[in-house]
């Protein structure tokens, strides 16, 4: 075996784990996740002679890491599900439900309440289209900037926010829904 064979397979054993939860905290779906670390290695193995040292082996890993997480959003922004606007608005352009505007009272007086909460938005976050995910979870999580977000999937401004209203209506309702109405 190689040198530049062994070192790589070294950097499987010791970096997986990391990069995996570092994929994980960044995508959803476990699988997905697996994969990314799976071509991060790749990658790493095509350019192992580029990696001149001046960052530790994890540090460059988390740079590849980084990047295919951004084509990966990339690519699911660019192919998104269709959604039927329909369920949302009128004709319009007005929300078709207008219960989705009361004021919430929550009453998290347990930890195991804040929790149940949390995990109800995770599923609810489930259930937006795949690039309303994209953008929330880079916007809201992922706290980057606006102007970040809009190069990174390739969107004007205006469809930004657009987007990121109309998931917080749709994930509000969810969680009226899931949440509220099965306390």
């Amino acid at each position: 075996m190689r040198s530049e064979s062994k070192e790589i397979t070294k950097w499987v054993e010791l970096y997986s784990e990391p990069l995996l939860n570092r994929a994980l905290s960044m995508v959803a779906d476990k699988e997905d996740a697996m994969d990314l670390v799976q071509e991060v290695f790749i990658s790493a193995s095509s350019a192992y002679d580029r990696f001149q040292g001046k960052s530790s082996p994890l540090t460059w890993l988390q740079n590849i890491l980084r990047n295919k997480i951004a084509d990966f959003y990339r690519d699911r922004y660019r192919k998104p599900q269709v959604v039927s606007m329909s369920d949302f608005f009128d004709q319009s352009g007005s929300w078709t439900d207008h219960s989705v505007l009361q004021e919430w009272s929550p009453n998290l007086e347990e930890p195991e309440d804040e929790k149940a909460l949390m995990d109800t938005l995770d599923k609810c976050l489930e259930h937006l289209p795949v690039h309303w995910q994209i953008t929330v979870k880079r916007y809201y999580i992922e706290e980057k900037k606006a102007n970040e977000v809009c190069q990174e999937l390739d969107i004007a401004t205006t469809n930004l926010w657009k987007i990121l209203q109309r998931s917080r209506m749709q994930l509000r309702k969810c969680i009226e829904l899931n949440w509220f109405e099965k306390l």
